[in-house]
């Protein structure tokens, strides 16, 4: 066996040892987000029905069994300069009961191996002890969220005020890779003035602003969620968007419509420069409640 045989083999032998190392590695690195988000849900719903307990022994017996959300939805990429074109899936499915939210997801595209992600809201009643407000109640939201490649992000909010609310809120990551399907700057401050009416009628104004990277990245959004008729909701979402991104300067403008009816839905979605890259996106997506 020559030198040369053996070197190749070894360096063979090498690289495979090397990508098991790094595969087991980051596998148990997910398992172990992925059992602390687990143990963060589990306590978060202890309390909660420890709290419902106690404000109406019968609450947990006449409790909302809850809701499941299955969404898929299809990316189309277009690379502005050399015309180049690709495409994303994503398949989310989501639990809900209350305020609370549970969810697991895939995506994978063409350019991004495929990842797995995991996470978690909630919305926490501040006693009225503890924050006395004239405006009316408050409410802190809190999130996170979990992706293989050990990826690690939460968020933090208050919410004052009933029917007009005010909210203010921050975000951080730990700066591993991940697709991005939230679309707003994740290491970040939010603010959020907004109405809630009758019938689920909703208008908001939100800033979500990076203040960790030093990009200058903003969205601003104008939303509604207004019902059109009994069973069918129509949503939409004006997005401006400015600061630094990968290819320069960016100011430019996106939307949102959706239709929520009983069970279905469906959203469009236009969004140039999408996560302050150089492809603009469109994003459709459908789903069923169950």
């Amino acid at each position: 066996m020559t030198a040369d045989h053996t070197a190749g083999h070894r360096t063979r032998h090498t690289a495979r040892h090397t990508a098991r190392h790094t595969a087991r590695h980051t596998t148990r690195q997910t398992a172990r987000w992925l059992a602390l988000l687990g143990a963060a849900v589990v306590a978060s719903s202890a309390c909660a029905q420890v709290a419902d307990a106690a404000a109406d022994p019968s609450a947990t017996a006449a409790a909302d069994p809850g809701e499941f959300k299955l969404t898929l939805g299809h990316y189309a990429y277009h690379l502005r300069g050399d015309g180049s074109a690709g495409h994303g899936d994503d398949l989310n499915l989501r639990y809900r009961r209350g305020g609370r939210t549970v969810w697991l997801g895939v995506y994978q595209d063409a350019s991004t191996p495929r990842q797995w992600r995991a996470g978690w809201d909630d919305q926490w009643d501040v006693p009225a002890s503890v924050f006395i407000n004239a405006a009316g109640p408050a409410q802190l939201l809190p999130s996170l969220q979990v992706a293989s490649g050990g990826f690690v992000g939460a968020s933090l909010a208050l919410q004052v005020g009933a029917p007009f609310y005010a909210q203010l809120g921050i975000g951080r990551t730990n700066l591993r890779p991940y697709a991005n399907l939230n679309f707003d700057p994740n290491d970040a401050l939010m603010a959020t003035l907004g109405w809630q009416g009758e019938g689920g009628r909703q208008a908001a104004l939100a800033v979500i602003a990076d203040d960790r990277l030093g990009t200058g990245q903003q969205h601003h959004h104008l939303t509604l969620h207004w019902p059109l008729q009994p069973g069918l909701r129509l949503t939409a979402d004006l997005l401006h968007k400015q600061g630094r991104g990968d290819g320069g300067p960016v100011n430019t403008w996106g939307w949102t419509l959706g239709l929520d009816g009983a069970r279905w839905f469906g959203r469009l979605v236009h969004d140039p420069k999408q996560n302050f890259s150089t492809q603009d996106a469109w994003r459709l997506s459908a789903g069923r409640r169950f």
